[in-house]
């Protein structure tokens, strides 16, 4: 569970979001950051148990763990902070090119995600190139109960409108080849931050997502 006061940081941090009001408060951001790194380590620990990849890896909070300030060089938001805490998990960390699973904690904009986003063009054909020769396993685990009870299939808001090149457009496959992201999610109440209902929650999530993790990561290995 995450504690109350984590959440009143993030919300006040969204109507304060300046420098000085970040400093002011600065004890109150490292509060809130240790209680949502001890929430991370929890998954870490509950992730070994579910992924062989991420059970066999050392894997520490503060390298799945994203840091709050923004990147604002090319923003036209100059806001200096992020409004959530956000983790992103698999065998080598944030930093890693390879598919995993993310937990994003913000008051009203809570969830829990999966796959891989935007891979680069290497990446990316690869994977359309392994849900092309094994498109029925790759629905198969679309389509199995534990997935489907959680998720509503794949986000296809970056989808392209045509088949890429060296792909026909009746292939059987090409709604997924159209992507240029594989990526799952489903949202989690508010109410359920702060009740130990949240860490089980979240890890029947990432066990959901598990076998698309897996074939992601098969395709970028192969």
């Amino acid at each position: 569970m995450i504690q109350a006061a984590t959440l009143s940081f993030l919300t006040d941090l969204k109507a304060n979001n300046t420098k000085a009001w970040f400093d002011e408060n600065r004890t109150a951001y490292e509060t809130a950051r240790k209680d949502f790194i001890q929430f991370v380590t929890k998954l870490i620990d509950g992730l070994g148990t579910i992924d062989p990849d991420i059970a066999e890896t050392p894997l520490q909070a503060k390298s799945c763990i994203f840091r709050i300030n923004r990147d604002v060089r090319f923003s036209a938001n100059k806001s200096p902070y992020k409004t959530n805490f956000g983790a992103w998990f698999n065998k080598g960390g944030k930093k890693l090119e390879a598919a995993g699973y993310y937990f994003n904690l913000e008051p009203g904009n809570c969830f829990v995600a999966g796959g891989m986003y935007m891979p680069e063009a290497a990446t990316l054909a690869a994977i359309r190139q392994e849900i092309d020769y094994n498109v029925e396993e790759f629905t198969g685990l679309l389509s199995d109960p534990g997935f489907t009870s959680l998720f509503n299939g794949l986000s296809r808001s970056d989808a392209l409108q045509r088949p890429p090149k060296g792909y026909a457009a009746d292939n059987p496959a090409i709604d997924y080849i159209k992507l240029k992201s594989f990526t799952a999610s489903f949202v989690v109440p508010d109410a359920t931050l702060t009740s130990p209902a949240l860490e089980k929650k979240v890890l029947e999530g990432f066990a959901a997502l598990q076998p698309l993790v897996a074939f992601l990561n098969r395709s970028i290995a192969s």
